[in-house]
């Protein structure tokens, strides 16, 4: 077998068997296959695409490229939840402790944030003293006593995906749906999950900016979890405006435990989509019969406050000060030098917004990461005082800068001020969730 022939045979748009994907990503693994081999495969593969089953094996051998994650032991069915990233995209630190609080099993490894702000790693760090590298044994630990525990992924967690993103990142190979479904599906089924929510992001804010793309990447990691043997349901969510209103680090830990305390209105797009994935994980779970009973469920456990003890636990649990979690005390995390309003220049109604400039934004004041190693600061960020439909007078604050470091502050206004569109027609309000895929629908 020659690489150079299975390029050319992907390149004519021919499937490639489980063995021939096997032969080159292994060797790609060991160093057998160099870097520009792989390059032309994986740009065959952007143009040509792929079958399911040619996708579903190369994210079985990308999981089996390095350590797989052993949860036999923790009782009921394993969950995970996995976000393809978006602009105040705070869920994990809701849904996760309120899943564990209605009896689900929420065993998490997250990777860094690199963009907009950090993962949701870095929120968890903002709380002094938390450890978000943990052992195996203690992360089974935390889980079989708290029911929820958040950590890193291993160091040898799907080394295969880690080679090959550095190239897809250099090689305008990103942007294809196989590579991005067998990426993030490798890392899910590596981690030990047997049921997996997917919460795939569409629109300004989101990887994927058309719904079309949107639904055929979650049809297709959707299909992978059919094919391995695992329960996957993707749900599509809107990002063409953040989606809670802080866009930061402790910021944005401080709206997840606004949530977790019953501050913040059922109406609002972040309790929205928190309680549809919620849902979604109680169901794969069995946990709950249908959406009426689940979503019944996910309220008591915020009206009881014990969504919100689950998340102090697990912080308790990571070595985390957990008096942190406290609506109050919270706010200790997030004081700055200085907090700046952006107002409007104008009067009329908010018809739309580019949430990844709004991420930009937040970036550039030091919430997250223009590349691997950057540090984070866990104080700033933005809060958003609009959404989209709303009506602004002229000079109405639009957010709050949380600012430490102003050397780009001029830039940052600029930018917050061009990423939001006022109009003198109300085009309304977007919808936050275009549908659920499951496996029935393929």
């Amino acid at each position: 077998m020659r690489t150079v022939d299975l390029i050319e045979k992907k390149a004519d748009g021919l499937e490639l068997s489980e063995e021939e994907i096997r032969f080159l990503i292994s060797g790609f693994v060991a160093g057998d296959i160099p870097d520009y081999q792989m390059s032309a495969f994986m740009m065959a593969v952007r143009l040509n695409g792929m079958t399911p089953g040619e996708t579903a094996a190369l994210t079985m051998i990308m999981m089996h490229s390095g350590d797989i994650a052993d949860l036999s032991m923790l009782k009921g069915v394993k969950l995970d939840k996995h976000s393809t990233g978006g602009v105040g995209d705070t869920t994990t630190l809701v849904v996760a402790p309120l899943v564990a609080a209605c009896g689900g099993t929420v065993a998490k490894m997250s990777g860094r944030g690199l963009g907009h702000t950090g993962g949701t790693l870095d929120k968890l760090e903002s709380v002094p003293g938390l450890k978000v590298e943990q052992t195996m044994e203690d992360f089974i630990r935390i889980v079989e006593e708290n029911g929820v525990a958040v950590i890193g992924q291993s160091g040898n967690l799907v080394p295969a995906d880690k080679m090959m993103y550095a190239l897809r990142d250099v090689t305008a190979t990103v942007c294809s749906i196989p590579l991005i479904a067998s990426s993030i599906m490798s890392k899910k089924l590596a981690s030990g999950a047997d049921a997996i929510v997917l919460d795939v992001k569409t629109g300004s804010g989101a990887f994927m900016r058309t719904l079309e793309e949107s639904f055929e990447l979650a049809k297709t990691m959707v299909s992978i979890g059919t094919l391995t043997g695992r329960k996957v349901r993707a749900v599509v969510t809107d990002m063409n405006q953040p989606l809670g209103m802080a866009v930061g680090n402790a910021l944005e830990l401080k709206e997840a435990i606004e949530l977790l305390s019953g501050q913040i209105p059922e109406t609002d797009p972040l309790y929205e989509v928190c309680m549809l994935l919620g849902v979604q994980m109680l169901m794969l779970a069995g946990l709950a019969e249908n959406e009426t009973d689940a979503r019944s469920s996910l309220k008591a456990a915020i009206d009881s406050g014990k969504g919100l003890a689950r998340l102090k636990r697990m912080v308790e649990l990571q070595g985390g000060d957990s008096s942190y979690i406290d609506p109050v005390k919270i706010n200790e995390l997030c004081q700055v030098k200085q907090k700046i309003e952006v107002r409007s220049t104008k009067a009329g109604y908010v018809s739309a917004m580019e949430a990844e400039k709004i991420g930009n934004a937040a970036q550039m004041l030091g919430a997250g990461r223009e590349k691997k190693g950057d540090p984070v600061d866990p104080a700033v960020g933005l809060v958003m005082k609009v959404r989209c439909g709303d009506h602004v007078s002229m000079n109405q604050p639009l957010c709050t800068l949380y600012v430490n470091d102003d050397r780009r502050l001029n830039e940052v206004i600029a930018l917050i001020l061009e990423a939001i569109d006022i109009e003198d027609t109300n085009t309304g309000r977007k919808p936050m969730v275009y549908g659920i895929v499951t496996d029935r629908d393929l």
